[in-house]
């Protein structure tokens, strides 16, 4: 699969995300909304997961039906505002294990700095979701998926709340074969390297800081 892009078009998916939009949406709601987006959005960005046949005994017959497989599935927070994205996605997959990125953009030059790095053991064999709340130039999803490279993994999906087609861009001319899910594709970006319309800062309004 190369270059693949799903917006998800869902009309509760829509609607949070109009909530999202509102400058006015308190930071409380504002990290609920996250995670119910992240939910909504997350079972087309899994959909992938590779599951295998087990023996099952119901109350009424035996029979034979699908569980993930293993090794359970890494899920890979870009810090900080990827965390909200990761704890939605471990409601879904509480055996998933969880790695963190950290990044922060340099205001003046725009690309990302790397300060931190935990991943999972087996990284190679696990099937990877990293998570972001906005794609907007590309560069800490590229810088992140560099990362992942490195360490060997080599079957890494990119779920994100807004992405533009700039970002997109930048990830897909690079990895060509990552899949990418977002809740909504916005215009492009401006001057600031903010997405248009977008929703400002997710990591300052998620936590409630400046």
């Amino acid at each position: 699969m190369t270059g693949t892009l799903t917006v998800v078009d869902h009309p509760l998916v829509a609607h949070k995300i109009t909530m999202l939009r509102d400058r006015d949406t308190e930071s409380s709601a504002f990290r609920a909304l996250c995670q119910e987006v992240t939910l909504l959005t997350a079972y087309e960005a899994l959909r992938h997961l590779k599951t295998e046949p087990v023996d099952v005994e119901t109350p009424v017959a035996p029979t034979r039906s699908p569980l993930l497989a293993g090794p359970e599935p890494a899920i890979v927070g870009i810090l900080r505002a990827g965390l909200v994205m990761v704890e939605a996605i471990l409601t879904l997959i509480p055996t998933g294990k969880v790695g963190h990125l950290g990044l922060f953009r340099d205001p003046e030059t725009h690309q990302p700095v790397e300060y931190y790095t935990k991943l999972p053991d087996r990284i190679a064999d696990r099937e990877v979701l990293l998570v972001d709340p906005m794609l907007a130039t590309g560069g800490s999803a590229v810088h992140a998926l560099d990362v992942l490279s490195e360490a060997g993994a080599t079957n890494v999906d990119l779920l994100s709340i807004i992405g533009c087609p700039e970002g997109v861009a930048a990830v897909h001319d690079r990895y060509p074969e990552t899949v990418i899910t977002l809740a909504a594709m916005d215009e492009r970006l401006n001057e600031h390297a903010y997405i248009v319309p977008g929703l400002g800062d997710a990591g300052d309004r998620i936590y409630g800081t400046k």
